[in-house]
C-alpha cells in the first residue's frame, strides 16, 4: 500500500522548457506559452510561479489539471525601455513529482529603429497604430507640489491589439493613472498621465509613450508654469508698500 500511494502522483510534461524570442521590438508584451500534459495518475495543482524579474509576468492554468489533460504556463516579458539581450527564468511550484520546476525564456530587444528596415511592408501594415488626439497639453499655472492630471484619447488605427508601455521623460515626472489596458483595432481609450513637475517657473517636458506600434514610439509635450503659491501670486496691492493684515 505505501509503494501505490507514493506512486499516485501527477507529472507535468512539457513541450518545451526553453523559448527564444528571436528579434523583439522594443515595446512589445511578449509572449509565450508553456504548454504542459499531466502523464501522471493524479491531478497537477500548481501553487505559485515565480519569474526572475518584475519585467516578466507570469500566469498559469488556476484549477487542478486532471490526469491525461493539458494546463499552461504562461510568461510575458515587457520589453519597454529594455533594450539589448535578457535572459529570465520562471519557477513554477506544484504537488507534481517534481514540485519545482525553472522554464526559460531569451531573446534579442532591438529599438523601433533598429527593427524597422527589417520589417516587411504586410508586417508594418498588420502593426497596432497609436494616434493621440493632441500632441501638446498645457496645463497653465499650478502650485509645485500638487499633482495635476493630463487626459488624452488614444485611437489605434492598426489591424491588432495597442499596448501602451513605459513613459518616460528627462524630469522623470509623468507617470499613468492607472495602468493602460489593450487597445483593440478601431478602438478608442482614454489615458490620464500624473505630472509632478516641481521646479519652479516656466516647464516644457517631453514626453515618449512606448507601445508596440512598429511605426515607431510617440511623443507629446507638457507645457505649466510652476507658482509657489497660487493665492499669494493672485494678490491684489494697492500701492507699492505692503498691504498689513490684522
Amino acid at each position: 500500500m505505501v509503494a501505490a500511494s507514493a506512486s499516485a502522483q501527477g507529472v507535468m510534461k512539457f513541450e518545451s522548457e526553453n523559448h527564444d524570442f528571436g528579434n523583439v521590438a522594443e515595446g512589445t508584451m511578449a509572449t509565450y506559452e508553456f504548454k504542459f500534459k499531466n502523464t501522471g495518475n493524479q491531478p497537477v495543482i500548481i501553487a505559485n510561479v515565480q519569474a526572475s524579474c518584475g519585467c516578466t509576468t507570469p500566469d498559469w492554468t488556476k484549477t487542478p489539471v486532471l490526469p491525461g489533460k493539458m494546463g499552461v504556463i504562461r510568461a510575458i516579458y515587457s520589453s519597454a525601455g529594455r533594450p539589448g539581450v535578457f535572459s529570465k527564468t520562471v519557477t513554477v511550484t506544484s504537488n507534481a513529482s517534481e514540485p519545482s520546476k525553472v522554464l526559460s525564456i531569451k531573446g534579442s530587444v532591438l529599438t523601433k529603429a533598429e527593427i524597422k528596415p527589417t520589417l516587411t511592408a504586410a508586417q508594418l501594415a498588420q502593426s497596432p497604430r497609436l494616434v493621440l488626439s493632441k500632441s501638446v497639453h498645457d496645463f497653465g499655472k499650478f502650485e509645485a507640489g500638487q499633482q495635476p492630471t493630463a487626459r488624452f484619447t488614444v485611437k489605434n488605427t492598426g489591424k491588432s491589439p495597442l499596448l501602451l508601455g513605459a513613459l518616460t521623460s528627462n524630469c522623470f515626472c509623468v507617470g499613468y493613472k492607472e495602468t493602460p489596458a489593450p487597445i483593440a483595432p478601431g478602438q478608442t481609450a482614454i489615458i490620464d498621465l500624473l505630472y509632478t513637475q516641481r521646479q519652479l517657473g516656466a516647464a516644457s517636458d517631453v514626453v515618449t509613450i512606448t507601445s508596440n506600434d512598429l511605426n515607431g514610439d510617440t511623443k507629446l509635450t507638457l507645457k505649466a508654469s510652476i507658482v509657489r503659491d497660487l493665492s499669494g501670486s493672485s494678490m491684489v496691492k494697492e500701492s507699492t508698500s505692503a498691504v498689513p493684515f490684522k
